[in-house]
């Protein structure tokens, strides 16, 4: 559990104080734009109250709860799952990851009603519209690392 612990701090410290950082230390306005190393990687401030990609978005405010009651349900089963089947430091970390992004995405629909995104990513003449923040990162990084090295894919804990 300590793989766990440690991630879940890692990506819950990261993307809060990136979102501090954009929000207060850069003092970012919705929709202003700030050229990092274009068109790869570029600040887009936006709040997205919906899902992944901003999907489900422009909902009443019932449904911020359901999505932070949703973070938090997901992450306590993907905890309790973990510490049933998972032996492998990597997948560990994997969950403390997907946990961290979870419960700072939650962090922010409670503080601020939506969660906070400012980047986003173009490249080789494809133009992305969308914009994404840290936690996200660390999310689909730790779906990867439990997929890829959850140690059932390799017959090691079957029963």
């Amino acid at each position: 559990m300590r793989y766990i612990g440690l991630a879940f701090l890692f990506a819950f410290l990261t993307d809060q104080l990136s979102k501090l950082w954009v929000m207060f230390g850069l003092d970012m306005q919705v929709g202003e734009r700030l050229d990092i190393l274009p068109p790869l990687l570029v600040f887009k401030f936006g709040w997205n109250d919906g899902i992944n990609f901003g999907l489900f978005g422009g909902n009443p405010d019932g449904a911020r709860w359901v999505l932070i009651a949703l973070a938090l349900v997901i992450s306590a089963a993907l905890l309790w799952w973990a510490r049933k089947s998972i032996t492998r430091p990597i997948a560990l970390i994997g969950v403390g990851l997907i946990v961290g992004g979870a419960l700072a995405n939650a962090l922010d629909r409670v503080l601020y009603g939506a969660v906070a995104d400012f980047l986003n990513m173009s490249c080789c003449g494809i133009n992305n519209p969308f914009i994404f923040n840290i936690a996200d990162i660390w999310i689909f990084a730790g779906a990867f690392a439990i997929v890829i090295f959850d140690e059932k894919k390799d017959g090691a804990n079957t029963a």
